[in-house]
């Protein structure tokens, strides 16, 4: 508790640091593209809609599963790439897993779980949609912390809620969901991302994509340093994922450059990297194109699922 009670984020100098990061690495031709299909890699190709359809989600598989057009990659020289996995509610699941064996590839499928997005519902609820989600094939789960512990410094009860949805998780991998625009400062971020990891995440993520602020490079900065901070002290690797408040390749660029940074190689690979923006995808096979051709191809012709 004194390690965590004794974080503080300078935000003047995080938001200095964040500013001067876009326009000092910026990579031009083959190294961008090749940037670009390192992120694709990374990328959880995600529908959490209320309209969501088994029909939707089996497209979404099947762009997972060949994210680029063949004639794109053939060019380029690549095989075998597909996105990190694939991420969606518990109900499609199922459709999720059948698509997979029917095309004869395996993604991990992430579910999302303990009342996304709100975190809201009864605990045993939440709980125990974990362990449903598990049975029904999800390989990882995306869970949302309950922010007023954040807001209220009740770092114990964060602690014990996270431990307890780790346990439930079973040998299913695990990320944390800080919702950070809703925690009310840098400093609460970086405390949170400190006691989940504590707590046994492998992951933390910093939104639900549902909020009205979700990633930002000051944010990620904060996350990214505290698990930095975290291996330095217990030799534990935790992955991190920004959501929501991206959509073009350059900024998959930046985010890729600020990992490479802070974090170092390790970190770019989607073991311990992924990106939550499935409109992201779209842009990067544009410009993927536009390498390729030299010219700009319409949205229309990249369908992202």
């Amino acid at each position: 508790m004194d390690w965590v009670r004794s974080v503080q984020a300078n935000t003047s100098a995080i938001e200095r640091r964040c500013a001067s990061l876009p326009g000092r690495r910026s990579v031009k031709k083959a190294h961008q593209a090749a940037w670009l299909l390192k992120a694709i890699s990374m990328i959880d190709l995600t529908t959490l809609s209320g309209d969501d359809t088994a029909g939707r989600v089996r497209r979404l598989v099947a762009k997972a599963a060949q994210p680029v057009r063949p004639d794109l990659l053939d060019q380029l020289g690549m095989t075998g790439l597909t996105t990190g996995a694939v991420c969606v509610y518990h109900e499609m699941i199922e459709p999720a897993r059948a698509t997979m064996d029917q095309l004869g590839v395996t993604l991990p499928i992430a579910a999302v779980s303990t009342g996304f997005p709100a975190g809201l519902s009864p605990f045993h609820l939440r709980v125990e949609e974990i362990r449903e989600s598990v049975k029904a094939g999800a390989t990882e789960i995306d869970i949302v912390i309950s922010r007023r512990h954040v807001l209220t410094g009740n770092w114990q009860a964060l602690y014990d809620e996270m431990r307890t949805f780790r346990d439930a998780c079973g040998d299913a991998h695990v990320k944390a969901i800080l919702a950070t625009g809703e925690l009310g400062s840098l400093r609460n971020v970086a405390r949170a991302s400190l006691v989940c990891m504590m707590a046994g995440a492998d992951f933390i993520k910093t939104s639900t994509g549902k909020e009205s602020v979700n990633a930002t490079l000051p944010v990620s900065l904060v996350m990214i340093r505290a698990i930095r901070d975290y291996f330095d002290r217990t030799g534990y690797r935790v992955g991190y994922k920004p959501a929501g408040g991206f959509s073009k390749a350059k900024d998959a660029i930046t985010y890729l450059a600020l990992i490479k940074e802070e974090l170092g190689n390790d970190w770019l690979s989607p073991h311990l990297f992924r990106f939550g923006a499935s409109s992201l995808l779209g842009d990067i096979e544009r410009q993927l194109e536009h390498h390729l051709t030299g010219h700009y191809s319409a949205g229309y012709r990249h369908p992202i699922g």
